[in-house]
C-alpha cells in the first residue's frame, strides 16, 4: 500500500547538515499493524511525518497506491492527509469546548459535510471504542484513556486505509495503554493499516512487524511470532 525507496531527510543545525533519514527504503502492507522503535534522535518522527504527508523527502520516492506523495502540492497534499490519513497523537489534540462525538466528527466537518449528518457515524465509533455513553462528555469531563481512545475513533471517522500513531500510550497507565493498543491491533482486520512511533517495548508485542531506526537507517525489520490481540 505505502512504498519508500531510497528516501533522504535533511536538517541544518548551526553549519552541520544532519540526515534524519538516510536512504530508507520499506514497504507497508495494508492490513499490518506495524512499530517504529529506536533511539531518540534514530529518525522515527521524522518518518512519521513523511509517511503523513506532512513533509516532503529531500531525496527518494514515497508512493501510496501508486502516487507519489511527495510530489504532491499543498492542497492535493491537505486532502490526502484528511481523506487517506487518521492520525492518533499522544496529547489526544482534542478541542476542549467541543463533545466528545463532535470532536470525532471535526475531520468530517472539514470535508464539508455538516454536523448532523456526520453524528450518526461518530456515535457508532464511540460505540466501537466503548464510549458509546460518554457521547456528549467534554474531554476535561473524560479520563487520558478516555479522550485517547476519542482519539482514536476521530482517526478512523473517514474510513483512511492508514493509521499514524505518535507515541499512544505515552501519557496513559499500563492497562488503559494495552487495551489502546489492542484496538488499533483490532482496526488491522478490517484491511487498514497502522504505523506507530513507539518508545515502549511493552507495545512491540502488540504489533506484526518491528522496524528499528538507527541514525536514520533501518537497523532491523522483523515480524513478531506471537502477537497479543488482547
Amino acid at each position: 500500500m505505502l512504498e519508500l525507496a531510497r528516501v533522504v531527510k535533511q536538517y541544518r543545525v548551526g553549519e552541520q547538515q544532519v540526515r534524519a533519514l538516510d536512504e530508507v527504503s520499506m514497504r507497508i502492507e495494508a492490513g499490518q499493524f506495524t512499530s517504529i522503535i529506536g533511539p531518540s534522535g534514530s529518525g522515527k518522527s521524522t518518518l512519521l511525518h513523511l509517511l503523513g504527508a506532512l513533509d516532503r523527502p529531500d531525496e527518494g520516492s514515497i508512493r501510496f497506491r501508486g502516487t507519489e506523495i511527495g510530489d504532491l502540492d499543498e492542497d492535493a497534499q491537505a486532502a490526502f492527509r484528511l481523506q487517506q490519513v487518521g492520525f492518533v497523537f499522544q496529547f489526544f489534540n482534542l478541542l476542549p469546548t467541543l463533545s466528545a462525538w463532535e470532536n470525532v466528527a471535526v475531520p468530517k466537518l472539514l470535508d464539508g459535510t455538516g454536523l448532523r449528518k456526520a453524528k450518526p457515524r461518530a456515535l457508532e465509533l464511540l460505540d466501537l471504542v466503548g464510549l458509546g455513553d460518554r457521547a456528549q462528555h467534554r474531554p476535561a469531563e473524560l479520563s487520558g484513556g478516555q479522550m485517547q481512545r476519542v482519539a482514536v475513533a476521530r482517526a478512523l471517522i473517514m474510513d483512511p486505509p492508514l493509521i499514524l500513531a505518535d507515541e499512544p500510550t505515552g501519557n496513559l497507565d499500563s492497562k488503559t495503554g494495552a487495551s489502546i493498543l489492542a484496538l488499533l491491533g483490532d482496526i488491522t482486520a478490517q484491511g487498514n493499516s497502522v504505523v506507530m512511533v513507539t518508545h515502549d517495548m511493552g507495545a512491540v508485542a502488540y504489533c506484526d512487524r518491528v522496524i528499528t531506526l538507527h541514525d536514520g537507517r533501518i537497523d532491523a525489520d522483523d515480524l513478531v511470532a506471537d502477537r497479543v490481540d488482547a
